[in-house]
């Protein structure tokens, strides 16, 4: 490749340890007292007695020592190793100086079957799993990331979720493709607990209704905006009901316009006369929405009348919950 001006430098020049001879052909290769391995005797420059020595014809490399291979036999301490001079590898830099490598530097790319960027872990089948630490703003401390010990076998994907931020929520795997040690699983801003929201009131009003339908019980509505379609409302009530004239009394739950009890004659339950008895209720209910829903209490006499709700000012509980579906079973 032709170049305007100057031809880059490229290599990592490194000039080795100064070498003793004697009675050997073989020398250890140190720089800075360090053991250094070159890539190859080929990108080497070696002076010995002031020639230039021939990589592979008068000299070899083995990991980090040479080989002299005089033609005259065996070096002695008459010889002189002027200087090696190791050039690094071809159009290789080298080993870049400290904060050289800058984001613009880099260009990891992930294929089906590789990541773009591979953090290794120490070598060992029982050491250190590859780490991934992110450092505070002052650099002296962070928190790490580290794979699963080398005996689990683990090589499974995680994906981050597809969906927008959510206050109040966890990462939870939403599904699965694939399976064992290798599944990905995509994952989904989903319930930190099973509970998730919860409504409630109380009421002491003594109320009542001759009507043949069902009317409110005189207990506020209490409405509800479900995180998923998938969650479920837990409806739990206790309401003191009379039925007057010796009549019977029953109250149902109704979402919106929906009779949760439909087609039940007797509702939730019923108080028949002389005395008032406490209706009381579960209903593990599906609305299959994310748009607000409202839940109220209602009542009706059965026979006789009227029907009383809260009669003599006994207390009423209404409590609504939101329940996430990934604790449901």
């Amino acid at each position: 490749m032709a170049y305007i001006g100057k031809t880059p430098t490229v290599g990592n020049f490194v000039k080795l340890d100064a070498i003793t001879t004697s009675s050997t052909n073989t020398y250890n290769l140190l720089n800075g007292g360090v053991a250094f391995t070159p890539e190859s005797a080929n990108h080497m420059i070696v002076s010995l007695n002031g020639v230039i020595q021939a990589p592979g014809t008068a000299f070899s490399v083995s990991g980090s020592t040479i080989t002299f291979l005089p033609s005259s036999g065996t070096l002695s301490s008459a010889d002189t190793i002027d200087f090696i001079l190791v050039l690094g590898n071809v159009l290789d830099i080298g080993t870049p100086s400290d904060s050289t490598v800058t984001n613009a530097k880099t260009n990891f790319v992930s294929t089906s079957s590789n990541a773009g960027l591979s953090i290794k872990g120490d070598g060992t089948t029982s050491g250190t799993g590859g780490q991934l630490q992110l450092n505070c703003s002052n650099n002296n401390h962070g928190i790490k990331l580290e794979s699963p010990a080398h005996s689990a076998g683990q090589s499974y994907t995680l994906k981050f979720p597809t969906g927008n931020v959510t206050a109040g929520t966890a990462l939870t795997v939403d599904s699965i493709s694939g399976s064992g040690t290798t599944a990905v699983g995509q994952l989904a801003f989903g319930s930190a607990g099973g509970i998730l929201q919860v409504k409630g009131t109380i009421s002491s009003t003594e109320t009542s209704t001759s009507s043949g339908t069902f009317v409110n019980a005189g207990i506020s509505s209490l409405s509800i905006t479900p995180a998923s379609t998938s969650n479920k409302i837990l409806v739990l009530f206790s309401v003191p009901l009379y039925g007057g004239g010796n009549g019977v009394s029953t109250l149902t739950v109704f979402r919106d316009s929906t009779d949760l009890a439909p087609g039940l004659n007797y509702g939730f339950g019923y108080s028949y006369g002389p005395y008032p008895n406490n209706v009381s209720g579960m209903i593990l209910d599906n609305p299959n929405t994310t748009s607000s829903v409202t839940y109220d209490i209602r009542h009706r006499p059965l026979s006789a009348g009227p029907s009383y709700a809260q009669i003599n000012a006994c207390t009423s509980t209404f409590t609504i919950m939101e329940i996430a579906s990934s604790v449901l079973t």
